[in-house]
């Protein structure tokens, strides 16, 4: 607008402003594209360790293993090595998409009647009793054999130069809530002289911007890399060895000897006998995509016994986060996240009806349980061996936890080639870090029931616990599109359904889909104490408007106003196969909510 019609209509605006246009709908992170790589991880200098790979001649495989390693180093409150670490790759030559089941199993010794004798009703929540076999190290050495060009000792030069030099200590690594190091002192200074030796140097609170190392880490990454190149072969009998020399070697060891100590079930012939599943992914049609998650061990069917449910519903023209598409997206999470309780588990060991689960037919039945009119704050699993809506009461199960804790890694290549990433576990509140090695083992057997004895989820020996860690990775019109993911426990798969939705139905680009306000349903139990249920209760970010937030209560749900900027903490990266362009992006909740550093970076 001209100086000369302004003062016709008597403005008041500044000429001398930049854009006088509402910037409501524009995002706080640019939109990142490229062509030559895309990552997203929940730190910057996992972010720059990818990409470094990247730009060195490496593919998605190795810039995703570089990553990894360093979210494992500079963001131990959500997760460390001693972890677990789910991943979907798509490689551009085959098209084919594999899982990787980078989850903990349990003990030989750690059976139900072997806690009831210790005098335990449930498992522990941290400690060495809590402890699987960490499964972070072998998905990534395994993948990397499978799908990457470099060598182990490449991919994690970054991370060993980090652990061993030394980087900036950040924010979120001290002052996140219940995890952070701040939140510990107390706990390491009393109970783990390991934990406190590492993060409390010289006996003080560090500081953020204080140089933090970790040299027992640095030390174990070079005793892989060592047997990697020690090892007569090829490239594959070098990184067969890194494995073999972290699960069957002096590492595996120092593990044990740390747990015995502890009295912890944990022995060396438990890490000897671990081995990583190449699997196939679940999937499921939508919309013109085609969705990937992990298998029924994860929540991530969840997502796809949602969509399947939404299909049947015209949500576009609902409208965007109004109050009637709200109100179909949590009644459908509710009766979904019922059945997860009920029926998923490690399938090596318990029956799942997969099929049925992920049934159009299943899906239809459950979908007619949604009253428009009112909320529901019934647990309402269907039965799913006989194809029902809804199950017998007296055959429902009770309902317990399932865990917290989460980093995520997203890369794309030139090529194509795509990697979807869930580190989680082993985060510095779950367990004493072993000094020796650099990082405490994880507790994710804490998911695990002792009763009932029919339970899909009742601890076994080698039996792996159900988690909630769940990558993903979809096509669009049978092409390679898009990897994404989050941390959050429960509201993970929430979280990444409505992103999903945002792209898929309302075409937003990545960073829109990611930025747009965001809810969690608590009808079904919590991960953090006193993990309890709340019937109806709906956790929402005030951006989605009062009208709208009246409108839901009126319904019957339960509202819990947010904090802004505190439902979401999504990553993703996606590809254009037609013109080869790479987007990638970050959520700000991850540094507003003082969690994460996150980062993407386009080229």
């Amino acid at each position: 607008m001209g100086d000369e019609q302004c003062q016709q209509e008597n403005c008041s605006m500044s000429t001398r402003a930049f854009r006088s246009a509402s910037t409501e709908n524009t995002t706080f992170h640019a939109r990142l594209l490229g062509t030559r790589g895309a990552i997203a991880t929940e730190n910057y200098l996992a972010t720059h360790a990818g990409a470094d790979i990247l730009k060195a001649g490496g593919n998605a495989v190795d810039a995703a293993v570089a990553a990894v390693l360093g979210e494992g180093l500079v963001n131990p409150q959500m997760h460390t090595f001693g972890g677990e670490c789910p991943i979907l790759v798509r490689m551009a030559q085959s098209g084919h998409v594999e899982a990787v089941n980078g989850n903990t199993a349990a003990p030989q010794r750690a059976t139900a009647q072997a806690y009831r004798d210790r005098g335990y009703s449930d498992v522990p929540d941290e400690g060495v009793l809590a402890a699987g076999v960490p499964a972070a190290p072998g998905a990534l050495i395994r993948t990397l054999a499978r799908h990457g060009r470099l060598s182990l000792a490449e991919v994690a030069a970054p991370a060993i130069e980090l652990a061993r030099n030394g980087f900036a200590l950040h924010s979120g690594m001290l002052n996140q809530e219940k995890f952070g190091i701040r939140a510990l002192e107390e706990k390491f200074r009393r109970d783990w002289p390991g934990s406190a030796a590492l993060y409390l140097p010289d006996g003080d609170l560090p500081q953020v911007g204080q140089i933090f190392r970790n040299p027992a880490l640095a030390a174990t990454l070079e005793a892989l890399v060592h047997a990697e190149t020690r090892a007569r072969g090829d490239r594959a009998a070098g990184l067969d060895a890194a494995y073999r020399a972290f699960y069957q070697g002096d590492i595996a060891s120092e593990i044990a000897r740390f747990c015995k100590e502890r009295g912890g079930f944990l022995e060396r012939s438990d890490l000897a006998a671990y081995e990583t599943h190449i699997e196939t992914p679940q999937e499921m049609n939508f919309a013109g995509t085609k969705l990937y998650k992990c298998g029924f061990w994860t929540q991530g069917p969840t997502m796809l016994q949602c969509l399947a449910m939404l299909e049947r519903r015209n949500l576009h023209t609902l409208g965007h986060n109004s109050a009637e598409y709200l109100h179909v997206l949590i009644e459908t999470i509710k009766l979904v996240y019922a059945d997860r309780e009920q029926y998923y588990g490690d399938p090596s060991q318990t029956h799942v009806p997969a099929e049925m689960l992920l049934s159009k037919e299943y899906a239809a039945l459950r979908d007619d349980l949604i009253d428009m009119g009112k909320a529901i704050g019934d647990m309402r699993p269907g039965d799913a061996w006989e194809g029902k809506a809804l199950l017998a009461q007296e055959k429902r199960f009770e309902v317990a936890p399932w865990g917290h804790g989460t980093v995520h890694v997203d890369v794309i290549d030139s090529e194509g080639n795509m990697v979807a990433a869930t580190p989680s576990g082993a985060w510095i509140k779950s367990a004493e870090v072993i000094p020796a090695l650099g990082f405490p083992l994880g507790n994710r057997l804490m998911t695990f029931y002792l009763e009932p004895e029919n339970h899909p989820n009742r601890v076994a020996p080698f039996k792996r616990p159900r988690t909630t860690i769940s990558p993903s990775l979809a096509l669009r019109d049978d092409k390679p599109w898009m990897v994404f993911g989050s941390m959050g426990g429960d509201q993970q798969d929430q979280w990444q359904l409505q992103f999903y939705l945002n792209r898929v139905l309302f075409g937003m680009t990545i960073q829109e889909a990611i930025e747009a306000p965001k809810l969690s349903s608590e009808n079904f139990p919590g991960f953090f104490a006193p993990h309890d249920r709340f019937a109806n209760r709906v956790r929402i970010e005030p951006r989605v408007g009062e009208a709208v937030l009246q409108e839901l209560q009126n319904l019957g749900h339960d509202i819990e106003v947010a904090m802004d900027w505190s439902e979401g903490y999504l990553l993703a990266a996606s590809y254009d196969p037609d013109t080869g362009v790479l987007e990638a992006g970050s959520d700000p909740r991850g540094p507003k909510g003082d969690v994460f550093q996150s980062s993407a970076m386009c080229w």
